[in-house]
């Protein structure tokens, strides 16, 4: 195999797939990236954790079509490392790579293609596009709820499912116990039948970097078991978490009647800064509502008390309410208007948070004791 190739193009490349490689893996093949060039002037990149693969395509120019793996890590590092502007190349013998660029050679080890892991995908039967705007608003908007615990393991990803209700919509959602995100945005033509699915946590994450690159429309591809998106130069393929999402749909409070409308930027100022004494273990700050007002106060037993009054459009019966600030704060953080909505029934019962009615994205927070 031989092949040379710009070194920005190589980078951008091999930035995407070994962010997929684990750095301490105990199969030697799973470090590696598997690089393959072909007839017609393109250079095959992958890697795979064996739940994750990521396959991209880049222009080179191809003397010597060949394939073979080498550390995926060493291999970025080494090409983040060279001069800018250089063209480097690639050139693969009896399991040995040789790197070169400028005046700088290296020769580096190689495992066989032959090893090298690939994901079978099998088919998959529902296919839909959607605009990479729409599916970076679905990720944005939900991932910070996306649960960490790993014995719910059903909880670490986002669920995404069609819903038919007065028009045919498609939602994501994720919880972590404590708070919810939901999205919902119009079905796309394709998804009719598609199955409900859990998207994991790792695969959402490599997603959303790969979008900041795609202008356009992103496939979608999937079946129970797994999920394809194509994004022009790059393919993403990730096993699906085998695990049923609770009915999420139950805790949404609907019969909420005290209603806070506030700015969501001041709100979320005043808790940062009263909940800089709170501590790290409850992070608990209290929320007293009165009338057009609210009175932010966290008390500490190792730091002392701060309050803050926040103004705010409040008619109902004053009462008190506690949350964990980092939850609010996150919640506050995707409000993308000037006002937000807080549906509030008492201190115990879980608080609906959108911007309004129309919003594509609604919160739910459960409370806590303080």
């Amino acid at each position: 195999m031989k092949a040379t190739i710009e070194r920005a193009t190589l980078l951008k490349g091999l930035s995407h797939v070994q962010s997929v490689v684990e750095r301490r893996n105990t199969i030697p093949i799973l470090s590696n990236v598997l690089i393959d060039a072909q007839p017609g002037g393109t250079l095959r990149l992958m890697a795979t954790d064996l739940d994750l693969q990521i396959d991209e395509t880049i222009a080179a120019a191809i003397d010597q079509p060949g394939a073979t793996t080498i550390s995926a890590h060493t291999l970025f590092d080494i090409v983040r490392k060279l001069p800018e502007g250089s063209q480097v190349e690639l050139s693969a013998a009896e399991g040995r790579i040789v790197v070169t660029a400028g005046r700088a050679r290296f020769t580096l080890s190689t495992l066989p293609r032959d090893d090298f892991p690939v994901i079978a995908e099998g088919e998959l039967p529902t296919t839909f596009e959607l605009p990479a705007e729409t599916l970076k608003q679905i990720i944005d908007k939900t991932r910070f709820a996306i649960s960490t615990e790993e014995t719910r393991y059903y909880l670490n990803g986002i669920f995404l499912h069609v819903s038919d209700e007065s028009t045919p919509v498609l939602k994501a959602a994720a919880t972590d116990g404590h708070r919810l995100a939901r999205v919902t945005v119009a079905r796309p033509d394709g998804a009719e039948s598609m199955p409900d699915v859990i998207i994991p946590r790792k695969c959402v994450a490599e997603l959303r970097k790969l979008l900041d690159e795609v202008d356009g429309s992103v496939g979608v591809s999937l079946s129970n078991s797994k999920i394809r998106f194509d994004l022009g130069q790059a393919i993403l393929t990730s096993k699906l978490i085998d695990g049923t999402f609770p009915d999420y749909s139950r805790v949404i409070p609907t019969g909420n009647d005290k209603i806070l409308k506030i700015d969501p930027r001041s709100f979320m100022e005043g808790v940062d800064r009263v909940s800089t004494i709170a501590t790290e273990k409850t992070r608990a700050v209290k929320l007293g509502l009165e009338r057009d007002k609210i009175i932010l106060s966290v008390t500490s037993p190792e730091n002392g008390a701060a309050a803050e009054e926040v103004p705010g459009d409040y008619a109902a019966q004053p009462f008190e309410i506690g949350f964990n600030s980092r939850y609010l704060m996150d919640i506050l953080g995707q409000i993308e208007g000037d006002l937000v909505e807080v549906h509030l029934a008492d201190a115990a019962a879980p608080t609906l948070i959108r911007e309004n009615d129309k919003s594509p994205a609604l919160y739910v927070l459960m409370p806590m004791r303080v």
